[in-house]
């Protein structure tokens, strides 16, 4: 349900637009001045303000500015008895959605809030999906490890030196790439990842140099490899420690020579490409075990950089919190939750063996189930993995019979589906797959609202 919020210093304009919107099914909130009105749109989330020009204390128009920047992406309708062509410019340029004369029409006013209600739906959805797609995140922290990797980067990436990021699962490697290649002279070329966990041993060479038609059984057509499409341009090589022996020797010679052979091809191909590679390995190790080539290691490791463990950074939590707690509450439609001091230190001593993949994903779990705030309690629940079971042992021992448990997981799941997709509940109903009319039952079934608090 939309929450709209009317600020007119007149009542009677008040009491009649509420009960227009009632009618119609929106959430009405009344603000008799500027004032007023700000300090709701400080505290509360709104889809749309109706906001008359002429008010005492503060007009319309001042209103408008100061939410900008707090709200910046709040629709306002700007109404006023005293509407001028230059006052509906001037609205505009401040940033309003549109200017409505007194009295309004009525047919006109419920279109026009019905499409600013849309219109800041895709807003948000618009900047949650470039956030997911754009192709490099900050890295976060100010710790000395983080500041001398970030001072690395900057002299590393203009050169075509190649490089070898080592570290733990989930510490961010492949962020350090995406940083060196955005940095260099090749950022307007293609960033071809490939993770070499993740393709078998049969399939890695390939992958990695494609092959021609007819070169093995399922082999139909002819395939460019990663090398050739990176050309040009740089290519990551996550966990290059998992990469067979026959695959590192076809590497280190296109390292050798900038040459590829495709797979069942006998022509050089001439490839412009600088290498970076990552491994979760301890590679002298894996040298001396005889499962990596000590001539590939040199070849790699010009610069060498290693990513700390979230446990080594530890001072790094509160910033990656915030940011964290920032996305993921954008991504639910729901204003950031404040997380308090002592919650902040618990979340500091937990051991994070999934490092900042791991942190996230708790951060995550809080949003979803803590109240308008998380708390040290919430953390040492829902968070910390020492504690973590008997918390689950105790969510479950709070229930007598298995249909009030169901009811209780089923109660959680659609909350957080509904924040994840801003309350759209035709979305929702078709993302968990079942009947809007469905999923209208259960939201007035289990008493569910939307979050309009700030946090």
């Amino acid at each position: 349900m939309a929450r709209i919020l009317i600020v007119d210093d007149e009542q009677s304009i008040r009491e009649t637009l509420k009960e227009i919107l009632l009618y119609e099914g929106y959430e009405v909130v009344e603000a008799a001045d500027g004032n007023a009105a700000y300090e709701l749109i400080n505290k509360f989330n709104y889809d749309v303000v109706l906001c008359d020009i002429k008010m005492p204390k503060m007009d319309g128009i001042e209103l408008l500015e100061k939410s900008a920047e707090v709200a910046p992406d709040l629709p306002f309708i700007m109404i006023s008895g005293h509407g001028t062509i230059e006052t509906a410019i001037e609205a505009t340029k401040k940033g309003a959605y549109d200017f409505i004369s007194k009295p309004p029409d009525l047919n006109k006013l419920l279109i026009t809030v019905r499409n600013a209600i849309e219109k800041n739906s895709l807003v948000i959805e618009t900047k949650v999906l470039k956030r997911k797609i754009s192709k490099t995140r900050e890295i976060i922290g100010d710790s000395p490890t983080i500041d001398k990797i970030k001072v690395t980067i900057e002299k590393v990436a203009p050169t075509d030196a190649r490089v070898l990021i080592t570290g733990q699962n989930g510490t961010g490697k492949e962020l350090v790439a995406r940083w060196i290649h955005e940095k260099s002279h090749r950022s307007g070329s293609p960033l071809i990842e490939v993770n070499c966990a993740a393709i078998p041993t049969e399939l890695i060479e390939s992958e990695l140099f494609g092959h021609e038609k007819g070169s093995f059984t399922s082999a139909v057509k002819q395939r460019i490899g990663k090398f050739e499409q990176a050309n040009g341009g740089t290519l990551f090589l996550d966990e290059i420690g998992d990469m067979s022996q026959s695959a590192q020797a076809k590497v280190l010679r296109a390292l050798q020579e900038n040459k590829i052979t495709r797979v069942g091809g006998e022509k050089d191909i001439e490839v412009n490409v600088r290498v970076i590679a990552a491994t979760n390995k301890d590679i002298l190790k894996e040298i001396e075990d005889g499962n990596f080539r000590m001539d590939l290691y040199h070849r790699l490791s010009v610069i060498l950089l290693h990513v700390p463990t979230l446990n080594e950074r530890v001072d790094d939590i509160p910033l990656l919190t915030e940011k964290f707690l920032a996305e993921i509450c954008e991504d639910y439609g729901i204003n950031k939750k404040y997380i308090t001091p002592a919650a902040m230190e618990e979340l500091k001593k937990i051991q994070w063996t999934g490092n900042i993949r791991e942190l996230r994903n708790v951060l995550e779990r809080l949003v979803i189930l803590s109240g308008d705030k998380i708390t040290e309690d919430d953390v040492i629940t829902l968070a910390n993995p020492s504690s973590s079971r008997s918390g689950s042992l105790d969510s479950v021992n709070q229930f007598e019979k298995f249909q009030d448990f169901k009811e209780y997981a089923e109660k959680i799941f659609i909350d957080a589906k509904l924040k994840q997709n801003a309350w759209n509940v035709a979305k929702t109903a078709q993302e968990i797959d079942i009947q809007r009319s469905h999923l209208y039952n259960k939201i007035e079934k289990y008493g569910l609202k939307r979050s309009d608090k700030r946090r």
